[in-house]
């Protein structure tokens, strides 16, 4: 299931709703709940064919997004990484946990456990490299329930 350019969308327009509505990536989820990514995941193709802004609102709009205070763009003390790369990290992760599998309701499940995990805080950390690891790196980590130290 490798390069799955709607799982890529639909966390690219996860990561950009999150930053206008500074909420953390998991609350967001958790608003938005499996049957709604659901279905922006299947429309993806769709959807992709108008600018982010627009279908942005309209999910913030439709399901009623409220404004938070976790702005992890304004924090960062560096270089802030766009939405797309974030997105770009997820759907990798996403897709190591899954394998070949592309099934969609596996695909779903595995964005909610992701996005609901403690790893949703280490990619949301723009101060750290950890979102610029390697996908293998990243993966690894998932397994191990933490982030894991590189051997001496």
């Amino acid at each position: 299931m490798k390069n799955n350019n709607s799982l890529f969308y639909v966390c690219s327009l996860l990561e950009y709703i999150g930053r206008i509505c500074k909420i953390e990536r998991s609350k967001l989820v958790s608003k938005l709940g499996k049957e709604n990514i659901t279905r922006l995941y299947k429309d993806a193709a769709t959807l992709h064919c108008e600018p982010i802004e627009k279908i942005a609102d309209e999910v913030i709009s439709i399901y009623k997004i409220e404004n938070g205070t976790f702005d992890n763009v304004a924090g960062c003390r560096y270089e802030v990484p766009d939405y797309w790369t974030i997105g770009e990290v997820y759907e990798r992760l996403i897709e190591d946990i899954c394998g070949s599998n592309d099934d969609t309701d596996l695909i779903i499940e595995t964005l909610l456990k992701v996005y609901s995990s403690w790893i949703d805080k280490a990619i949301s950390n723009y101060n750290t490299d950890f979102f610029y690891q390697s996908r293998e790196y990243i993966f690894e980590s998932w397994k191990a329930g933490e982030v894991i130290q590189e051997a001496s």
